[in-house]
């Protein structure tokens, strides 16, 4: 009788190779609610990603109109009504701290969600397999097959099947692309070959990445080369939900025809029949029953697997499902299942999500579209003029983030009585003067300050330059320090 593998069976030279020889693996179709989930997932996450770069977003007269942009050429990155600036790189910092974090949390409370859901290796490889058996067929076929020696047929079959794949990691390279310049234009400059080198060869490395790891590669990323599996292990905690065969339940096993036997005599029997078919559906190949394993993604398709199988025989269902060891003993012992997803580390990581994400939203929100900062001349620090006054010298950078034109005055404050001129700007209030600056854009000038020659200036003083909107009355400020030679 076969026995389920424990954790705590195992000794620390007992985890096998750190690489083996890849295995064939021919997983069979299924169907239930968690096979449809996974569908569900899949077409809404390749329908973003292939179809978001054409998504228009009405930014005003100039402005680039692609809802979501990553403008290299220009330093910008659009999202819909939220454009960003290099200066603000610390909203993508918060924003991979963020998705980190809620990583945590699905690992804290429904285990590898990520990876068999919603991972690109598990969306791309879904896809590829799915692509397979419409080519080749089901699981039995596909072994038939692969065990066949050469014919037409089969090789027709290789060639659409890899034709196919070929396409879909084809327009994956190409959707990538499409992020980083107008859509309908780069299409159009691809098909033309117009369009720039490195394009053509961003394509061609992801569509070789994609074809090779969804197509050939497969379970091996997500057991060799993605070190998530490994970080989860160490994150993961007694009360987090996994997938898991309940051998409280299919213990001991039994063929259906034995099994009914058993239990005619009244002995004690599994609900677990022997029917493999928890690992025909696995995308990486293992058995469910052998406990918690590295390999497993916990795509949930074993659950429907199972099921299937139980209500054919006329047993309950979720003979595997979400749950823990924990709750497994306790029904040995005859106590009633407990459920915390309320729990320190879950509480915590959702603060923490909150936290940053609202800090986030905040400064997004009460943020200013207009800014300003300032050089000091480093040589000469200042100059004294004829008439005894100092002057000083700075570059000042105006900042515009708005999509139209607008009118600042630029003021400073410091020395007594000091007087400021912006070099090669006229303007019809010298004391006060007056610029344009472009929409959407970053205007670097030159500007000096002077101190009455009659004022006893300190050796050093703060100074501080406010640049205002004369229309919307925004006003930004920098500070720097005025200096006596």
């Amino acid at each position: 009788m076969n026995k389920p593998l424990r954790a705590t069976d195992l000794q620390p030279d007992d985890d096998g190779p750190l690489y083996t020889a890849q295995k064939k693996i021919f997983p069979q179709s299924v169907s239930g609610p968690f096979r449809r989930t996974k569908w569900i997932l899949m077409a809404v996450c390749l329908g973003i990603y292939y179809f978001l770069p054409f998504v228009r977003w009405n930014r005003g007269l100039g402005a680039p109109d692609q809802a979501v942009l990553i403008d290299l050429a220009n330093n910008r990155f659009y999202f819909f009504a939220i454009e960003l600036w290099p200066q603000e790189i610390y909203y993508f910092t918060g924003l991979l701290i963020v998705a980190a974090i809620v990583l945590f949390l699905m690992n804290a409370l429904g285990g590898r969600v990520w990876c068999g859901y919603l991972c690109p290796q598990t969306v791309w490889t879904d896809l590829f397999y799915a692509v397979e058996r419409f080519v080749e067929g089901d699981r039995r076929e596909r072994m038939r097959k692969a065990g066949e020696g050469f014919k037409m047929q089969r090789a027709a079959e290789l060639a659409l099947k890899h034709s196919i794949w070929l396409m879909i990691a084809w327009w994956t390279g190409g959707a990538w692309v499409l992020y980083f310049a107008d859509a309908p234009t780069l299409i159009k400059e691809l098909v033309t070959f117009d369009a720039p080198m490195v394009a053509y060869i961003w394509i061609g490395i992801l569509t070789f990445t994609t074809y090779t790891l969804a197509g050939f590669m497969r379970e091996q990323v997500c057991v060799y080369m993605c070190p998530w599996p490994r970080i989860q292990a160490a994150l993961t905690d007694e009360w987090a939900l996994n997938v898991t065969y309940k051998y409280d339940r299919g213990e001991k096993r039994s063929s259906l025809k034995k099994a009914a036997q058993l239990r005619a005599l009244g002995e004690p029997v599994g609900d677990c029949v022997d029917c493999n078919q928890c690992v025909a559906v696995c995308p990486t190949g293992i058995d469910i029953r052998n406990g918690p394993q590295l390999d497993c993604i916990q795509c949930g398709l074993c659950i429907d697997a199972c099921d299937n199988v139980m209500k054919k025989i006329g047993r309950p269902t979720r003979l595997i499902g979400y749950d823990n060891d924990i709750n497994i003993h306790r029904r040995m012992e005859g106590k009633p299942e407990v459920f915390k997803p309320v729990r320190a580390r879950t509480v915590i990581y959702s603060l923490i999500i909150v936290a940053i994400g609202g800090a986030m939203v905040y400064k997004l929100a009460t943020r200013s579209l207009l800014d300003v900062n300032v050089l000091h001349d480093r040589n000469p620090v200042a100059v004294r003029l004829s008439d005894g006054s100092v002057r000083n010298g700075y570059t000042i950078r105006f900042l515009n983030k708005r999509g139209f034109d607008r009118v600042v005055a630029v003021d400073v404050e410091g020395p007594p009585n000091a007087m400021i001129h912006i070099v090669g700007a006229d303007s019809i209030t010298p004391a006060r003067p007056m610029i344009i600056l472009g929409r959407d854009t970053t205007t670097e000038l030159r500007v000096l300050v002077d101190s009455n020659a009659n004022d006893d200036v300190p050796q050093s003083v703060p100074v501080t330059f406010h640049v205002t909107d004369i229309g919307l009355g925004e006003v930004a400020s920098t500070k720097d320090v005025f200096v006596t030679p």
